[in-house]
């Protein structure tokens, strides 16, 4: 057991000092990435670097990730069908709860509208959208409000790839321009990231919204027989 402690600690010790090396040693950028990308921003679209980066410039990178979301809820999806089926059971019949969400879901839908308008030109964007749309699911799921629309596979499934399929679907129309995949004309591309960004704030509110709603179907149960301890004999 000595030996186990004394090795982990000296290969933690290990990687934190190779990590330092890393850091202290870095090669210096062969160029100023800052000035690029301010030089680049009137072929943009829109007048955040953050948002250009990573809608334009580095497209790629927010695709991938879409993807990895998207594939997150798959599988989701697949262990729940594992599952037997149970009755949701989360959520609490709280009249002051359910008069409070009432006035604060208009409020968060404002909020999440105004953070996927800002994102051209402040901080914001699809995926802080996205997640603000997710949370008032989440507090609508808690207070016990039905969301029976969830239960239409054709319409989730749909909403779910919406995002993707439209990042992918712009990215090849743009190639029959002649230019490459995810090249934004610099006359539309404002318009395009808007569209991106519309359908992928739907898409991340309902994948994350799935992803909570998706779990194990015994854990909303206090009364499972499979949570409660075997008796001791």
């Amino acid at each position: 057991m000595i030996r186990r402690v004394v090795f982990a600690g000296l290969l933690c010790l290990g990687v934190t000092a190779a990590l330092g090396w890393a850091v202290l040693e870095r090669p210096m950028p062969v160029e100023n990435l800052p000035e690029r990308v301010a030089s680049a921003m009137p072929e943009s679209g829109v007048e955040h670097p953050i948002t250009a980066v990573l809608l334009n410039f580095r497209s790629y990178d927010t695709l991938l990730e879409i993807a990895v979301l998207l594939l997150a809820v798959v599988v989701a999806l697949a262990l729940r069908e594992a599952q037997p089926d149970r009755p949701e059971q989360m959520g609490l019949d709280n009249p002051l709860l359910r008069a409070v969400m009432a006035w604060l879901l208009p409020l968060m839908l404002i909020v999440a509208g105004f953070l996927l308008w800002a994102g051209a030109y402040q901080p914001g964007g699809a995926f802080q959208a996205g997640s603000v749309l997710a949370a008032a699911g989440v507090l609508l799921r808690l207070a016990g409000v039905s969301a029976g629309w969830l239960d239409n596979a054709v319409l989730v499934r749909a909403g779910l790839a919406l995002g993707l399929l439209t990042f992918l679907g712009i990215g090849m129309l743009v190639m029959l321009a002649g230019v490459p995949f995810l090249t934004y004309p610099a006359a539309h591309a404002g318009t395009l990231i808007l569209v991106i960004e519309l359908t992928l704030t739907l898409s991340i509110g309902l994948t994350l919204l799935s992803l909570f709603r998706l779990n194990p179907p015994y854990a909303d149960d206090p009364d499972d027989s499979r949570t409660q301890e075997a008796p001791k004999p």
